[in-house]
């Protein structure tokens, strides 16, 4: 993990970028579980709670379902390119309201204000 592709990044977040890879890519299927914790820390060279801490942020991103005793499950998103659309829909949208003017920080409250109303 030494010279890891991610360069200064620190190494938990390298090995949570290579696994949401392999689910991405569909090395890993929906369902499928992942090797303990300690055997991915073993084969990388790190310590556990390291590998711990990506699996975690991988669980946050909704990637994995962590089942306590059990261990760590793929959850595939059903569909990538679908919310790949979505994203560049948003993001031409989020164009247009800040060529008509809307100030960064307006739009900001205004996604706060629609957050925390959810």
């Amino acid at each position: 993990m030494k010279n890891g592709l991610y360069g200064k990044q620190e190494v938990y977040l390298e090995i949570a970028a290579r696994y949401e890879q392999y689910i991405r890519l569909g090395l890993l299927q929906d369902g499928e579980k992942l090797p303990s914790v300690r055997m991915v820390a073993g084969e990388m060279g790190v310590n556990p709670n390291t590998v711990q801490r990506a699996f975690r942020l991988l669980e946050e991103k909704g990637f994995l379902s962590s089942v306590p005793k059990k261990g760590n499950y793929v959850i595939a998103p059903k569909n990538f390119e679908e919310s790949s659309k979505s994203t560049e829909r948003l993001t031409q949208t989020i164009r247009k309201i800040k060529q008509n003017g809307v100030s960064q920080d307006e739009l900001q409250r205004i996604i706060q204000e629609v957050y925390s109303h959810d």
